[in-house]
Order: C-alpha cells, then sequence, then structure tokens
C-alpha cells in the first residue's frame, strides 16, 4: 500500500462531488455458473496433486462403502439358511463380518485424510487468493476505488473468499463421493437385480426432475444475496466512518431506514435461497422412504415367486439409502457450488480489473540527493473516465528549483487533480510533466513518489506507538531527529503529556483532537527528507494560534525545497513566489501575492472575500 505522505485524497469530481460515494460494479450481470466454475478450476491447477490426492481418496471410500450391502446380503442368507437348518456357518460369518469391519474401517481412513487434503487445498487457495487480491489492489488505479465502495470492495476480499474456501472444503469433496457413491450402487443394484434396480430408479427419477428445477430457480438468489451483501457492507462501512457528521445532521433515521432497506434485501435473497435449497433435503428424504417401501413390495413379491433371497431385499434396503442419499448430497453440494460460483464471480471480477500501465521496461531513475527540484507542466490535459469534458485543460506552468508555488481557485477547478498528476496517481491524456528535465513517463511511480513528501487534509493514524506513526515506513530514525521535528511542529509538549511519552499507544479512534492528529501528520511528513512537497490544505484542521505554529515549521520544510501548496485560507500563502489561480481545469492568472492583488481579477475576488463583512 502507499505510505501516509503518498497517499492521495479522493479526486474531487466537477461539481465537488467526491469519488467514494459513488457506486459502479454493482449493476453488472453476473457471469453464468458453467464459466464460474471453469475458471475457478483452472485457478486450482496449482493445488492438483492435494486436489487430486483428496478426491480418489474420497471416490475410493465411496467405493469400499459400495461393497458392503452386497457382504450383507450373502450374511444373511448364511444365517437364514442356519436357522431353517438349524446349523450355522460360524467361521464363514465371522469371515464376512470381519471383511465388513475392514471395508467400514478403510472407508473411514480414506475420508479422514481426505478431508485433511481438502482443508489444506482450501485455506491454501484462500491465503494464496487473498494474497493475490491484495498485491491486485495495489496496482489498481484510483478510478477503480472511484467507482466501487469501499465496503464492496472489503466483502470481496473477506466474505466472498471465505465463501469460496468454506464450499471447497465441504462441498468438492462430497460431490465426488456422492457421485462415486451413485454410479457405484447403481451398477451394483443392476448387478444384483435388475427388477428392483429399476424399481428403485423410477422411484427416485422424480428426484432428479425436482433437483433440476430448483437449482435452476436457486442460482440467481444465490448471486443476489452476494451483490445485496456488498451493498449493505457498502453501506455499513460509509455510515461508520462518518457517524460524527450522521449524528450532527440527525441522519440516524435516514440512515436506518436504508440499512433496513439493504438488510431486507439481503434477508429475502438469502431467504429465497435457502428456502429452495432447503427444499432438497426434505423432497430427497420422502424419495428414500418411498424408494424403501417400493423395493419392500416388489422384493416381497420376487421372493414369493422364489426369484430372488430374503438377502437380496435387505441388500437393496441399504442400496436405495445409499442410491437416494447420494442426490440429497449432490443437491446440497450443488447449492452450496452455486454460492461459490457466485462468490467466484465477483472475486474475479476483482481479479480482471485493468491494472496501472506496466512499468518493467522504465529503467530511469531520479535520486532524491541528485534532484535539483525543477518542474514544467507543458500542455497538460486529463479527463476522468466517466466525464464529457476535460478536468484539466491545457496546463503550462513551470516550477522552479526551491519555489513555493501555491495553487488556489473555487472548488472543482482541478487543484487536487492538478497534484494527483504530478504524483502519477493517473496517466495524463496528452502534455507532458517533467521533473528536471525527465518526463514522468520515463520514471515509475515508486521512484515519483519517493521524490515527494505530501501532507494531507484527511489525516490518517494506524494502530501504533507515536514513534511509529511519526517515522512511518522510513528507516533509521533516531529518537533525537524525531523529538527535534515534533518540537518545530510544536507536537513536542502534547506528546510529553501522554502515559509513555513517545512510546505511547494511539489509534485513529482514540481521544486525539483533529489539530493533534494533523500535527502528527504534518511531523510524519517532516521527517521524510525529499526534494519536493506538497501540502494539500494541510493547516485546515487546526486553530489560528496553533496555525501560527504550524505556519512557522511548515517555513523551514519548504526551504530548499520545491513546494506545491494547495490552500482556501489565502492569507498562509502570502508569501508564496509564485500563485497559480485555477477555474475549469487550467491557469485564469498567476503571480506572487502584491502582483495579483494589483491586477484586481480572479485572485482580488478570492482574497477580499475571505476579509468581507
Amino acid at each position: 500500500m502507499q505510505n501516509e505522505n503518498n497517499r492521495v485524497q479522493t479526486p474531487r469530481r466537477p461539481g465537488g462531488m467526491r469519488g467514494p460515494g459513488m457506486r459502479g460494479g454493482m449493476g453488472e450481470k453476473p457471469k453464468n455458473f458453467k464459466s464460474a466454475m471453469v475458471r475457478l478450476v483452472k485457478e486450482l491447477q496449482k493445488y492438483k496433486v492435494w486436489l487430486m490426492v483428496a478426491l480418489v481418496l474420497a471416490a475410493l471410500g465411496s467405493v469400499l462403502s459400495i461393497f458392503a450391502p452386497n457382504q450383507l446380503s450373502e450374511m444373511t442368507n448364511l444365517i437364514s439358511a442356519g436357522i431353517q437348518q438349524a446349523s450355522m456357518d460360524i467361521i464363514a460369518i465371522q469371515r464376512i463380518a470381519l471383511f465388513l469391519l475392514l471395508l467400514y474401517l478403510s472407508s473411514a481412513l480414506f475420508s479422514y485424510i481426505e478431508g485433511i487434503g481438502m482443508t489444506i487445498v482450501a485455506n491454501r487457495f484462500a491465503r494464496s487468493l487473498r494474497r493475490r487480491i491484495s498485491t491486485k489492489i495495489n496496482q489498481l488505479p484510483l478510478k477503480y476505488f472511484d467507482q466501487h465502495q469501499s465496503g464492496d470492495i472489503l466483502s470481496r476480499v473477506t466474505n466472498d473468499v471465505d465463501m469460496i474456501a468454506q464450499s471447497m472444503n465441504q462441498s468438492l469433496s462430497t460431490l465426488v463421493s456422492s457421485v462415486t457413491l451413485f454410479l457405484g450402487t447403481l451398477i451394483m443394484m443392476f448387478y444384483t437385480n435388475w427388477i428392483l434396480a429399476l424399481t428403485a430408479i423410477l422411484s427416485s427419477l422424480i428426484g432428479f426432475m425436482g433437483m433440476s428445477f430448483i437449482l435452476k430457480k436457486s442460482q440467481k438468489y444465490f448471486v443476489q444475496k452476494q451483490v445485496e451483501l456488498g451493498n449493505l457492507n457498502g453501506h455499513i462501512e460509509e455510515i461508520y466512518s462518518g457517524l460524527n457528521v450522521v449524528k450532527v445532521y440527525n441522519g440516524k433515521k435516514e440512515a436506518d431506514k436504508k440499512f433496513d432497506e439493504l438488510n431486507h434485501r439481503v434477508c429475502e435473497s438469502n431467504q429465497k435461497s435457502q428456502f429452495l435449497s432447503g427444499l432438497m433435503q426434505p423432497m430427497m428424504g420422502f424419495i428414500g422412504n418411498f424408494g424403501y417401501v417400493a423395493v419392500c413390495i416388489v422384493g416381497a413379491l420376487l421372493t414369493m415367486n422364489d426369484m430372488i433371497s430374503f438377502g437380496v431385499i435387505i441388500a437393496f434396503i441399504s442400496y436405495v439409502r445409499m442410491f437416494t442419499n447420494p442426490l440429497s448430497q449432490i443437491a446440497q453440494a450443488m447449492t452450496s457450488l452455486q454460492s461459490t460460483a457466485a462468490a467466484s464471480e465477483r472475486v474475479f471480477e476483482l481479479m480482471d480489473e485493468e491494472e496501472m500501465e506496466e512499468q518493467s521496461q522504465i529503467m530511469k531513475t531520479l535520486k532524491k540527493e541528485e534532484v535539483k527540484g525543477k518542474i514544467e507542466f507543458q500542455n497538460v490535459v486529463f479527463q476522468y473516465d466517466n466525464n464529457d469534458q476535460p478536468t484539466i485543460k491545457n496546463f503550462t506552468a513551470t516550477a522552479e528549483p526551491g519555489q513555493k508555488i501555491a495553487i488556489v481557485g473555487p472548488t472543482g477547478a482541478g487543484k487536487t487533480t492538478m497534484v494527483n498528476l504530478l504524483m502519477k496517481f493517473y496517466e495524463i491524456n496528452s502534455g507532458d510533466i517533467k521533473i528536471d528535465g525527465v518526463s514522468t513517463k520515463e520514471l515509475t511511480r515508486e521512484n515519483i513518489h519517493d521524490l515527494f513528501t505530501m501532507v494531507l487534509q484527511d489525516t490518517w493514524l494506524f494502530g501504533g506507538t507515536v514513534k511509529e506513526n511519526i517515522v512511518y515506513n522510513q528507516e533509521n530514525v533516531s529518537d533525537e531527529k524525531v523529538q527535534e521535528v515534533c518540537k518545530e511542529v510544536g507536537l513536542h509538549h502534547f506528546i510529553k503529556t501522554l502515559p509513555q511519552g513517545y512510546q505511547s499507544e494511539i489509534e485513529e479512534n482514540d481521544s486525539v483532537s483533529a489539530g493533534q492528529r494533523q500535527l502528527l501528520t504534518i511531523a510524519r511528513g517532516m521527517i521524510q527528507d525529499a526534494p519536493f512537497l506538497i501540502l494539500d490544505e494541510a493547516t485546515s484542521n487546526v486553530d489560528t494560534r496553533t496555525e501560527e505554529v504550524v505556519q512557522s515549521a511548515m517555513d523551514k520544510l519548504t526551504e530548499g525545497r520545491t513546494s506545491f501548496i494547495i490552500a482556501h485560507r489565502l492569507s498562509t500563502i502570502k508569501n508564496a513566489d509564485l500563485i497559480l489561480v485555477m477555474q475549469e481545469g487550467n491557469i485564469i492568472e498567476q503571480g506572487n501575492h502584491e502582483a495579483l492583488l494589483q491586477k484586481q481579477g480572479a485572485y482580488a475576488q478570492l482574497y477580499n472575500s475571505q476579509f468581507e463583512q
């Protein structure tokens, strides 16, 4: 992930609208069950050895259990003959009993090993999938995050991956063993007696028809459930992250109303899918019981006509159970696989998203210590994908080494977008941006990010000590250096009041004021020794008195660095070497503070409006 100083604000859309609130990706039609499962099988090629061993053992366990009814039939016939003749063949009965015990123990052992194997495959695949998603997220352009809610992305990474892993662990081997058991039982039934075999099949035929109908009806609800769950997670994440705003504007009722609506959709789609899949078990139970009755009646007639022995009926009662149970298990496994298909579609959608431009061919590098500090914008044009008009139009400007450049203008003028293009968070449509004469197109994003210190309006702290938050992603920073920076920012006294000082644990939700959080991120920016500096409304969350302290520290920070300052408080940029006034994606005025005031143009209007009564 980008470090804090290289993190970027969500771009402001024309009209002041921000990206994360926008919705995207929810209305797309999902792929079908077949294509999702084919893709999943391809993804599992890496684990094919473990997978094949587990599935072969599952099949062998089922095959072994198929021979048991035939042995039971033989044992029953021996016992019946012994009762009639008053002489039991105990040795033969013991031999069959021991053979049955061996069959059952072997089947149980194979199932146990198969269970371990499938657990290993499922968890390793889930771990690999999460790792790949984490890598993928770092390779996605910002426009993806503009168009998708954070909660929906989190749902794909957590809920959908978990669904795939659980379903693989529970359903894949069940499906293989059930199919093996079903086919093997079918063969053994016809081998034993074809009349009773047809009786069992005809009585169970309705099960196939019911299963096919229910699977067809329930698939869309499983897909819908995963989509609606993503919507619900997106809403929860959005409301929880802005809970203070919701409370201040008494938006609880509206937020609860929307939550109830989304929750109802999840409940409704889940209820429909579970209801339809829940019909499988009772339907299969009825079919199994109906098969018992049919086999007993037909078997009794055949026995009375001396066509079969009593042991065959006993064997077929077991075969009917072994024949109908796999149908139920297959139905349940298919239901679970439908959830897997729905989750897989959503995960693979994320994995297939277009990535940022490949940088492996870029070999040129600018080193911090060798950079002089000149930046040129040459006829830069940039347009968001879903906009008809360019946001940045033929932007041209030059920042000389060590200059302090202020960028001002109304909301939606393209100030933050301009900085995002400079940081290569977005690729420009035409024109060029050069650092010391080298085009940013010839430099990697990581190299560019390493050249910039970026302090944003939006603060971010992570769970860790105060020092860890300040030196984030920087190596070999001494305690003395950290304290020196904090004293410069005016943060040292506050830190000393904490229980463990610089080693105190601090988190975003701790009772730290907005100003103190901002000062911590400013200190974090000052620790990074980079030749360029970007301040995006970095002092907006501090009071006037604190702003004076921060401004003094910023003046020291900007010394010897080419600095870009996005500001709405124009009083903070009076000493800027160059002020660029932007409007509708282009520069309409430029000059220093005094020169722009004398022009009595757009800058003068903006400046004077802040001091009007």
